[in-house]
């Protein structure tokens, strides 16, 4: 195991696109002794160089992934501009086949022995696959250099090594007005504790490491995460990436997160407004992102401390946009299921837009679905949009999954329906054992209503009808369309 600290080459460029500039390389120096031999993965080793460059080897941490039976994937992670050159060596065994996730028409293979090499000319995150093995797999986090730290007195800044919050416990608590950065090579043991503040922000190319839930945000407003990545081994239950609760204008830009525990979520966001989510790359044990509308979950295993502050504290404007998703266990993306009943909310305005699925693996019948709305507790649900969604595999699960009931299991009374759903431009490789597709109401005053699929693609066959799609459409069912 090679530990070489990195070399940095910046330019005075930095106002140009990212990779719009000339070659720059900035390659993150390992842990220290002894995290740098405990979370290592010898699976691969990765090296990275500008062309004609010298090589600098890449540390290759290990992730544990798939809560159903935990394996040891790997990551690594760099930042640059201009053009890369990148070579992956398997160290075990011999194989037959590479595969890249998402399928990047740009990312273009060569193949040496047991070296693979390509050169990247954008940054892009993605995952190699050595003869379809998944679970074992190596993720490559190949990003745009992060603005480099702010000036001022309300600057928190975390260099390369392992740092702990200050009383030796396990939550960092910033203040209002505070912006935390967490340079690349910096490792925080311990998780963000969001609740009452504003006007935070937390940067950088820093990881939040084995935290438990390692971004709380709850009755908080202005709050702003970019570009961290976590990595999230806690055994924990609800080891998740962040739930974002009561909470007003919440950015979330770039964030990388792995999760391997039971309920392990990547974004629970409940009973909060103007939320948007961007480039996300998250691979969960449970739902990637999740849109309630309850106080308190009754599977989060926490309670939250921070009561609605209104009568009326509905979740809207919610957006989630241009990112990727790898679902272990459970949904990619999911809207609805608890709710309240003492305070009956209104779920609306969501929207999920440019998103990759590239596995699903949901095997609890009642809540299958890629994309996924289940009204329940008194809830309605209504003006959500799928579009641009490419599905690449259903290990188990459904492709669609629109219901209007009442779980026995989870709710104590039916939702108050789904309404105004457009599903545009979806499409399905085919690859894998899904399950039919559901949409389906349970009576007339807790119906679906004015669901509209336009451009519904499986296998590269344009779905015409339910059956093309293998679409069931049950009772209470009103206004249902599809494309010709």
């Amino acid at each position: 195991m090679k530990l070489n600290f990195a070399s940095v080459i910046c330019l005075s460029l930095m106002v140009a696109a990212p990779y719009a500039y000339a070659d720059s390389l900035r390659a993150y120096p390992a842990p220290p002794v002894p995290m740098v031999y405990a979370a290592h993965n010898d699976t691969y080793t990765v090296r990275v160089r500008t062309p004609g460059g010298e090589w600098q080897d890449l540390y290759e941490y290990n992730i544990r992934v798939d809560w159903d039976e935990p394996q040891d994937a790997s990551m690594v992670y760099f930042d640059f501009t201009g053009t890369v050159e990148v070579e992956v060596q398997k160290n075990n065994g011999r194989f037959q086949t590479v595969d890249v996730l998402p399928r990047a028409p740009g990312v273009k293979l060569t193949t040496k022995g047991k070296i693979i090499s390509f050169t990247l000319d954008r940054p892009q995150r993605f995952s190699l696959q050595f003869d379809d093995d998944r679970l074992h797999n190596l993720h490559i986090l190949a990003g745009a250099p992060p603005p480099p730290k702010p000036a001022g007195e309300n600057v928190s800044y975390y260099g390369p090594g392992v740092h702990a919050p200050d009383d030796g416990g396990k939550i960092f608590r910033p203040r209002s007005g505070e912006t935390i950065y967490l340079e690349g090579g910096a490792i925080l043991n311990g998780n963000f504790d969001l609740r009452g503040v504003q006007d935070v922000r937390i940067m950088g190319r820093g990881l939040i490491y084995n935290s438990g839930r390692a971004i709380e945000i709850d009755g908080s407003q202005n709050i702003t995460i970019e570009d961290v990545i976590v990595v999230n081994d806690d055994k924990e239950a609800a080891a998740r990436i962040s739930n974002i609760r009561h909470s007003v204008n919440v950015k979330v830009n770039g964030l990388t997160g792995f999760t391997s525990g039971k309920w392990s979520d990547g974004f629970g966001i409940s009973t909060s407004q103007h939320v948007a989510v961007d480039r996300a790359y998250l691979r969960t044990s449970d739902d990637a992102v999740v849109v309630y509308a309850v106080n308190d979950c009754p599977i989060c295993a926490t309670k939250t401390d921070t009561a609605p502050s209104s009568e009326s504290f509905d979740t809207y404007d919610i957006k989630v946009t241009n990112s990727t998703f790898w679902n272990d266990v459970a949904h990619a993306m999911y809207v609805g299921h608890f709710g309240d009943n003492a305070n009956p909310r209104t779920i609306h305005n969501v929207t999920f837009d440019n998103i990759d699925v590239l596995n699903l693996d949901e095997d609890d019948g009642p809540w299958e679905g890629a994309m996924a709305i289940f009204s329940g507790d008194s809830t309605l649900i209504r003006d959500i949009s799928f579009s641009n969604i490419r599905v690449e595999r259903i290990e188990e699960g459904k492709l669609i999954h629109i219901v209007a009931g009442n779980s026995p299991r989870y709710n104590k009374a039916p939702g108050r329906g789904v309404e105004n759903v457009t599903l545009r431009n979806i499409t399905f490789t085919g690859e894998g054992m899904p399950s039919a597709s559901i949409i389906s109401g349970l009576s007339v005053d807790t119906a679906v209503k004015g669901v509209r699929i336009e451009n519904l693609t499986i296998g590269g066959r344009k779905v015409r009808n339910p059956t093309d799609g293998d679409i069931k459409i049950g009772p209470h069912v009103e206004g249902f369309e599809i494309s010709k």
